[in-house]
C-alpha cells in the first residue's frame, strides 16, 4: 500500500530536510552560549583527543567537502581549538590535533549531543527507534544508489 503525497510538504526529502534543519538549529541556538557552532562542533568531536585524527579522516567522518572543511579547520584554527601538524606516519597528509580548549569545547558538545540524544530516547520508544534507524539506513543506501532517468 502505498501512500498518495498531497504536495511538495510531504515528499521524504522535504521531512528530511526540515528535521535536519529543525535539529541543526536547535544545537546551534545551544552551543552558540560555548561559542561554536554546530558544525564546528561535530569537527571538534571527531578529532581523536589523544592520536589527532588526519583531515582526510575528518571530512570522511562529517561528509564534508574539502573546501568547506578547509574554512571550517582555518576558523578552528583561528579560535584557538585546533592545530595541525604534518603527519609522521605520512608526511604526505596533515593531522588535526585539539589545542587544550579544543579539548573543553568537544566536551561541551559531546554533552550537548549525549543530551539531546537522551532527550530522544525517553521520548521514543525502542521499537520506533529501530524502524527509524532501519529506515534511515534503507534510504541512505537507496539513495547512494539512485540513478536518474533520463
Amino acid at each position: 500500500m502505498h501512500s498518495k503525497i498531497k504536495n511538495h510538504h510531504e515528499t521524504i526529502d522535504y521531512l528530511f530536510k526540515i528535521v535536519w534543519q529543525s535539529m541543526a538549529n536547535r544545537y546551534n541556538q545551544i552551543v552558540a552560549e560555548f561559542g561554536i557552532t554546530q558544525s564546528n562542533g561535530y569537527v571538534l568531536i571527531n578529532i581523536d583527543e589523544q592520536e589527532g585524527t588526519t583531515v582526510s579522516q575528518v571530512a570522511a567522518l562529517i561528509g564534508a567537502r574539502s573546501t568547506s572543511l578547509s574554512r571550517m579547520l582555518s576558523q578552528l584554527e583561528k579560535q584557538g581549538l585546533i592545530y595541525r601538524e604534518l603527519n609522521k606516519g605520512d608526511k604526505r597528509s596533515v593531522k588535526i590535533y585539539l589545542t587544550e580548549e579544543g579539548k573543553e569545547k568537544r566536551r561541551m558538545a559531546r554533552q550537548v549531543v549525549k543530551q539531546f540524544n537522551n532527550y530522544l530516547n525517553a521520548h521514543l520508544s525502542d521499537k520506533e527507534k529501530d524502524f527509524l534507524a532501519d529506515t534511515l539506513k534503507k534510504v541512505n543506501k537507496l539513495t547512494l544508489n539512485y540513478k536518474p532517468e533520463v
